[in-house]
């Protein structure tokens, strides 16, 4: 069969690229092997993580809060089986969404694992397709680490840990990065003891460091411990135990720490596999990424690629955003994305969010800036919702007031996030967003109050 466009992996990237090409016009198809649409993401990644996080949540407020608002009774009890069934029921809702929304707008889903022989042509299983465009949207997968064989069971990506059979009573996290945090912070509120395990002497690395700072010693009294410093040097593990080995690199001195089960999140890299792009001549950048111009185009004539194959930073709303622009792009129009305004989100509790320049990036730029700083302990919704941990922090310019970044660390900062990339957007100022009218009480007031103090002060500080 022929189609204007073929586009490979139905992730983020991938289903918004294949439904804007055909609301722009074109014949479209999708490729997926998995049973089910949604890419990693929907799968085994950012929405059944949040399913498990939101339950977990839920269980700590029962167990800290509950008494204090007058809410008294037994505590709740885990069901671990009926958990991972409510994960389940959310996946399947988001994925038959998908499913939904190509048969509505008209996309073929072509079901199998991909192949390129020749530009202009896709195979699926024994069929070839025709193409006159082909998108890579293939995603990326857990990055390895030499001496930790991954099992699944007992040593486990975060695939593995979303399908634990038990709660370990010991987990240990190796890599204080945003998943390792996030599913670290699911399993301690379920009672594990985790010990996270960070080559680097800090944790959350290129987020601002005064959130990073904050966060840990949150993180810490929550019941989280911390070894930074530390180069792994091995896991190993029998049928139900594991050992992991590491080496402090102030004195090189060798530790080990005995786990239930061992989490390797040491970040992600491009899944490529299978698809021949060596055979077909595509680039590929010292780092494994899919080299591409500023229009998605790689090497090869009418071969473009998105999201996690490419650089940038792996996150599913920049493929989303990458996915929007490139059909656009094939349909005749200016696709673009401002990488300037990418938010960023860690969806522990508190929430931490953050976009565009950090207070460290600034320095290194020479670039003078201001900082306006609000902490939620003078937020009246955050003080009665037993949610007043953190800050909202706004870096602009010292002398246009132009916002140049923010970093939130406290109750929905996701959700506050995008207030500020709205304003980063129409390059706002600090003023602009100070003097717009914000409704009371909400936690969005800590926003406007750190605008405030970029220019005369706050009014709750």
């Amino acid at each position: 069969m022929s189609y204007d466009l073929i586009v490979i992996g139905s992730g983020p990237g991938g289903y918004v690229c294949a439904i804007r090409a055909a609301q722009l016009g074109l014949k479209v198809a999708c490729v997926e092997g998995r049973e089910t649409l949604g890419g990693t993401c929907l799968n085994v990644g950012c929405i059944p993580s949040k399913a498990l996080l939101h339950a977990t949540h839920q269980l700590h407020e029962a167990a800290h809060n509950f008494d204090a608002m007058g809410l008294t009774g037994a505590k709740p009890k885990v069901d671990w089986k009926k958990m991972l069934s409510y994960k389940a029921d959310t996946i399947g809702q988001n994925t038959k969404g998908i499913e939904f929304l190509f048969k509505k707008n008209k996309v073929d889903w072509l079901k199998g694992w991909a192949s390129i022989p020749a530009p202009g042509q896709v195979k699926v299983g024994d069929t070839v397709h025709e193409a006159k465009k082909i998108v890579i949207a293939s995603g990326s997968e857990s990055s390895p680490l030499p001496g930790v064989e991954v099992d699944e069971k007992v040593i486990v990506t975060s695939t593995g840990a979303l399908e634990l059979g038990k709660i370990p009573k010991k987990l240990v996290v190796i890599g204080a990065g945003v998943i390792g945090l996030e599913m670290g912070s699911v399993y301690a509120r379920l009672g594990a003891e985790v010990t996270v395990v960070e080559y680097l002497d800090r944790i959350i690395p290129g987020n601002d460091a005064e959130v990073a700072k904050t966060f840990q010693k949150l993180l810490t009294k929550q019941g989280l411990k911390f070894v930074l410093g530390a180069a792994v040097q091995g896991a190993t593990a029998t049928k139900t135990k594991a050992t992991v080995t590491y080496k402090l690199r102030k004195d090189d001195s060798e530790h080990t720490l005995d786990a239930d089960t061992v989490l390797l999140a040491t970040g992600r890299r491009p899944y490529t596999d299978g698809l021949g792009l060596e055979a077909l001549g595509v680039e590929i950048t010292k780092r494994g990424q899919i080299a591409t111009d500023s229009h998605y185009k790689t090497s090869v004539d009418g071969i473009y690629a998105i999201g996690d194959a490419i650089d940038g930073p792996m996150l599913a709303h920049k493929a989303e955003d990458e996915g929007m622009a490139v059909a656009e792009v094939l349909a005749g129009q200016a696709g673009h994305v401002n990488y300037g305004v990418i938010p960023g989100v860690i969806y522990t509790w508190p929430e931490v969010a953050s976009v565009g320049e950090t207070e460290e990036t600034l320095k290194d730029q020479g670039r003078a800036y201001k900082v306006g700083k609000f902490s939620f302990m003078g937020n009246g919704r955050a003080k009665a919702n037993f949610a007043a941990d953190g800050f909202v922090k706004i870096l602009a310019d010292k002398d246009s007031d132009r916002i140049l970044g923010a970093h939130i660390i406290g109750p929905y900062a996701g959700d506050l996030i995008h207030e500020i990339c709205v304003a980063m957007e129409f390059g706002a100022a600090a003023e602009d967003l100070a003097r717009t009218c914000h409704a009371h009480p909400t936690y969005s007031e800590a926003v406007r109050e750190a605008a405030l103090a970029c220019g005369d002060g706050a009014i709750h500080a």
